[in-house]
């Protein structure tokens, strides 16, 4: 290891595997809760009542969204354990923080879908989708934009030149 400019330090390959599993294991406890919540809400019976077929369908949507990001993030670990679980490489991280970072839209798409119809229930398709497109923006701004932007400007001393 060695320091690099601005305080950044290089991590081994072992530390960094550990860094990014570490936040699969971080973001994975919410998105099972969504999950759990989201398959909860399909048996009340305002689900039933309230939302139109469309609605209850895009509700489906949202729920496979959640699926698909799970598997993705769950995926480095499975990966991990069937390929070479006493060797960390390169290509590993690559791959695993690909996959981590594939579900985070999936998930962000999904938290977005889920607000509308929460919106909707409440005040109506005006306010559903109003929430709807606040979050997504803020959403883009946080989890693209903000990284974007800070490597772009190299604010952030680990960003690549």
């Amino acid at each position: 290891m060695h320091e690099g400019s601005a305080g950044a330090e290089a991590l081994s390959l072992t530390k960094a595997a550990d860094h990014l599993i570490e936040e699969c294991r971080m973001v994975l406890p919410g998105v099972q809760a969504l999950f759990g919540f989201q398959l909860v809400a399909v048996f009340s019976d305002r689900f039933q009542t309230a939302l139109t077929q469309s609605e209850k369908e895009l509700h489906l949507v949202s729920i496979a969204l959640v699926v698909v990001a799970i598997a993705l993030i769950m995926t480095p670990a499975a990966y991990h354990r069937l390929t070479a679980p006493g060797l960390v490489t390169a290509h590993f991280l690559r791959l695993s923080t690909r996959l981590l970072m594939a579900g985070m839209p999936m998930l962000m798409a999904a938290l977005v879908i889920d607000a509308y119809l929460v919106g909707r229930l409440i005040d109506g398709a005006r306010a559903g989708f109003a929430i709807a497109a606040a979050l997504l923006v803020v959403f883009v701004a946080l989890w693209f934009v903000l990284p974007i932007v800070s490597r772009l400007l190299r604010i952030d001393p680990s960003s690549p030149p």
